[in-house]
């Protein structure tokens, strides 16, 4: 994969955009690759450089990448302003539901419709799924689509109000239960251990309700890169996004090899006898 700057805004020139219509609505999905589908949900404040390079990595492991379009400006360096900005429109918006008690976010119905759409289209055992953040338990509530087989939640930050809390509704839980342990599947989460907005409160509240099914990894705070975009260096400055912004992009660190992790997980479950 060729390196493209972080610090520039990413035109995303080597993914094909598509207006994909599902259940009367439309979002801007940017798809690229082959083999089976991957759906690569942005952390706020939307398809950064940093998440346009994740999906790379994922496309090059043997996927076709499907990012969707859920906020903010797709490819670019935003201003920790801009940013502000956009995470404030997210929280009022109501495909999102941000705080505790609510459920669900309603995007994730849009979602499962996304899964199916690209299971048909790339074929395959399934489809998988990665939330970070502000759309990090999408990928778990993506799972009562029966197309998605494999789901990772990276830093999953909803809702913001309690850390204990999960953002998924008991039902919810109790399907999603029934469907890991009958089809023998695996959830993936990653935090780092001094994250602010995604404590291990809820991560043992994942385990409590998942039981051996959640497969949980915490790296230490001295794995983050310091060197984050403006956003974070204002307004998330604690380790917080693993696989993106707090990245380290060298040989034998503990990010890079959670990234390796996911890309063999993805391999194991969508490709099976390749992972």
């Amino acid at each position: 994969m060729t390196r493209r700057s972080m610090t520039e805004d990413d035109p995303l020139d080597d993914f094909a955009p598509r207006e994909i219509a599902l259940d009367g609505v439309s979002k801007r999905v940017h798809v690229g690759g082959g083999g089976p589908a991957v759906i690569v949900m942005s952390e706020m404040p939307g398809i950064s450089p940093q998440v346009a390079r994740f999906s790379r990595w994922v496309r090059d492991a043997g996927f076709t990448v499907y990012l969707p379009s859920l906020f903010g400006r797709d490819g670019a360096v935003v201003s920790a302003d801009e940013g502000a900005a956009v995470f404030r429109h997210a929280c009022v918006s109501a495909e999102f539901r941000a705080f505790a008690g609510g459920g669900s976010s309603p995007v994730t119905q849009w979602l499962r419709a996304l899964a199916r759409r690209a299971h048909e289209e790339c074929g395959g055992a399934g489809v998988g799924a990665i939330g970070m953040c502000f759309t990090g338990n999408f990928a778990l509530t993506m799972m009562l689509e029966p197309a998605v087989l494999a789901a990772v939640l990276a830093q999953p930050s909803l809702p913001l109000d309690d850390p204990a809390a999960t953002g998924i509704g008991e039902e919810e839980f109790c399907a999603l239960r029934q469907r890991l342990q009958r089809e023998d599947l695996t959830v993936m989460a990653y935090r780092f251990d001094g994250d602010q907005f995604c404590r291990a409160q809820r991560f043992a509240a994942y385990a409590e309700a998942l039981g051996e099914r959640f497969i949980a990894r915490v790296l230490p705070d001295s794995a983050a890169n310091p060197d984050s975009p403006p956003f974070f260096q204002r307004y998330v400055t604690c380790p917080h996004s693993v696989l993106t912004a707090h990245l380290i992009d060298a040989a034998g660190q503990p990010t890079l090899a959670a990234r390796d992790e996911i890309l063999a997980y993805f391999s194991r479950r969508l490709m099976p006898g390749c992972g």
